[in-house]
């Protein structure tokens, strides 16, 4: 890709950030977002078909910015099922906030937008991988509870650490990040790690 093009997608992708962390209320058209961007809705039209594609190319966009990969690379390097299941939830417990404002968005559009359905489906079913992943790496060291299996354990983790429970608990109820973090953790082994890993 030419870096012209890189340029314009770039410029496209957060212009809809912009617009989807101004709230609900905001005009994400394709129009909207190729003013918000400079440019034509032809150009933004060329680089994504669908306002869906564009949606999940900018909830990803984010993921970027935000260096999500080196984010997870402690979860990733871990040495043992135990440690990745605690570095993948903190990781993705300290990532909650910052993404927070486009999650807030994503959530209320969801029912009546399909594109911003897909686009929060997707980064939805990438944190259920990263849940699967740690899950499975508890089972390869015979760290798993025997009470689960590695699809009921992902469930579970998958369920605790939805943003919609991370809000309940830091928005609603007053937890600091650290006692989130800190009580998913030993709430997460509890219910996953055998007794002979806790």
């Amino acid at each position: 890709m030419s870096s012209e093009n890189l340029h314009t997608q770039t410029k496209i992708l957060n212009a809809a950030l912009n617009l989807l962390q101004q709230g609900p209320a905001a005009k994400t058209r394709m129009s909207d977002i190729a003013k918000a961007a400079g440019i034509s809705r032809q150009a933004v039209y060329l680089h994504y078909p669908s306002r869906a594609d564009l949606m999940i190319a900018a909830a990803r966009h984010l993921d970027q910015v935000k260096e999500v990969d080196a984010r997870l690379a402690d979860s990733r390097a871990a040495t043992s099922g135990a440690q990745r299941l605690r570095s993948f939830i903190d990781a993705w417990g300290h990532f909650m906030p910052e993404i927070w404002g486009l999650a807030k968005a994503f959530l209320a559009m969801r029912e009546t937008d399909e594109a911003a359905a897909a686009a929060w489906d997707d980064r939805m079913q990438a944190v259920r991988h990263g849940c699967q992943a740690a899950v499975s790496a508890l089972d390869q060291d015979d760290q798993l509870s025997s009470a689960v299996t590695v699809k009921q354990g992902t469930d579970l983790l998958w369920a605790l650490l939805s943003i919609e429970t991370w809000r309940r608990l830091t928005h609603d109820c007053g937890w600091s990040q650290a006692a989130y973090i800190d009580h998913i953790t030993r709430l997460a082994e509890v219910a996953l790690l055998n007794r002979g890993s806790l």
